[in-house]
């Protein structure tokens, strides 16, 4: 694909957009950027873009702008525009950055998507394959954009790679000679339309493999695993309820991998570290995926073995005056939500809240029923989650992170957990979900030291 000269269009100014823009200026296209924020909240940043040559749009997008492009490159996430459509129409293309970068990329890619667990089996697989001495890179969402990688990529090469349902929208050749789907539940239906349309995204990670290629889906995901039947890759499976032909499972208390009729015991499912049954899954799916790479299973075992997870998801804080603060800022769903609840026998107050992506909050009812003693609301769409479990639970309201630390541990007593899994997205009060974890902690942190000036 020869970029010299040709009109490139990069829409949003995030790290996926930087990535692509400097790509893209380096192979001699006219690059021009388009944001909605204002010159002046881009501040130095804008200045950085135009000293290096690139066309800058500011304060919005303009149609004449896509629809006198060569190429057009969104950054992930970027709502769905009309000028995307007009652009299309006219026989222009829209491309994901994984899909520009694959074409000029060396070495082998490693995709994993689903709703829930991609950062936390992306970095265990990266792990395991770096720990066995692979030349692994951890790129996607969760590190490095993966164009980041072109200019120094080599035939050996392997890239764990995590992949949203925004970066497969705009795919066309897009090829992964390793596919993992973990799982699929409703996210980003605002976005999307639909949980079809979410599923259909999904769906392409597997749809651009050839024979030869090989992909690990979730044996327990009725809409996942049927995916496979139209696959022309080879088709692994994991589950944590059955035994599976080819992939991952549990026996007798044992993380088991069977390929080719053999089967390799990995290590006990009492030596994992991370909490909850949907790690345990996530284990799985990196082990078989571990093994179709040809790591050993002693090489898996040491690893699974040291890891602790990721922060921001069950990620541990403090304990106060017996009260356990764990934080699950990543719960951006109702099915994140659930599955961090899914991981606790203690009682739970639960802190709900954010900006909601489309879900239906109707389905923590049950759960909260029989584990939450408490509900903590905060956030922009706090209204529709209160209409949802209204009855099913007490409900507090709180206005800042500050108030729903304190109100939540007020809410609480020894031995119980007060869990930050919002369901929802950050962006009403926050950046991000790593900013809103972070606040989060910082004020279980300053509780804490309240109350011990207060006793001493």
């Amino acid at each position: 694909m020869d970029l010299q000269g040709r009109n490139a269009l990069v829409v949003g100014l995030a790290r996926t957009g930087e990535a692509t823009a400097d790509f893209l200026l380096r192979r001699g296209a006219r690059v021009t950027i388009t944001e909605t924020k204002s010159l002046e909240d881009l501040g130095p940043k804008a200045a950085f873009w135009l000293r290096r040559g690139a066309a800058l749009e500011t304060g919005g997008h303009r149609r004449e702008t896509f629809l006198s492009a060569d190429l057009i490159i969104p950054s992930p996430g970027v709502p769905r525009r009309p000028e995307f459509a007009a652009a299309m129409e006219r026989g222009i293309p829209v491309l994901s950055e994984i899909e520009l970068a694959v074409r000029f990329l060396k070495g082998a890619i490693v995709g994993i998507t689903g709703t829930n667990g991609k950062s936390t089996t992306t970095t265990l697989l990266h792990r395991i394959l770096k720990d066995a001495g692979r030349n692994a890179f951890l790129a996607g969402n969760i590190g490095t954009p993966l164009i980041s990688f072109v200019d120094r990529s080599r035939d050996d090469h392997i890239y764990a790679t995590e992949i949203s349902s925004f970066q497969l929208e705009y795919i066309r050749e897009f090829r992964v000679s390793l596919a993992l789907i973990l799982n699929l539940s409703g996210n980003h239906l605002d976005w999307h339309g639909s949980m079809d349309e979410y599923a259909e995204a999904k769906k392409k990670l597997i749809l651009g493999q050839k024979p030869g290629d090989a992909a690990v889906l979730n044996r327990e995901d009725t809409r996942v695993w049927p995916w496979g039947k139209t696959a022309a890759s080879t088709i692994y499976g994991f589950s944590g309820k059955r035994a599976v032909a080819r992939g991952a499972f549990f026996r007798d208390g044992w993380v088991v991998v069977k390929e080719g009729g053999e089967e390799k015991r990995i290590l006990p499912a009492a030596e994992i570290k991370l909490p909850g049954p949907h790690n345990l899954e996530n284990v799985l799916a990196a082990a078989a995926a571990a093994r179709i790479l040809g790591v050993a299973p002693s090489r898996i075992r040491g690893t699974v073995r040291a890891f602790r997870g990721l922060e921001h998801r069950l990620e541990p804080v403090a304990s106060v005056r017996g009260v356990r603060f764990v934080n699950d800022s990543k719960a951006t769903t109702v099915d994140a939500a659930l599955k961090a609840l899914a991981s606790f026998s203690r009682p739970v107050v639960l802190i709900l809240g954010g900006k909601d992506k489309g879900s239906d909050f109707r389905t923590l009812r049950k759960a909260v029923r029989s584990g939450v003693k408490s509900v903590v609301l905060v956030g922009a769409d706090r209204e529709k989650i209160r209409a949802a479990l209204k009855g099913a639970v007490p409900l507090r309201d709180a206005g800042s992170y500050a108030e729903v630390v304190r109100t939540a541990f007020e809410a609480a007593a020894p031995g119980d957990v007060v869990l930050l899994a919002p369901a929802c997205t950050s962006w009403d009060m926050f950046r991000d979900f790593e900013e809103r974890g972070r606040v989060f902690k910082r004020e279980v942190r300053r509780l804490a030291s309240g109350l011990k000036r207060k006793r001493g």
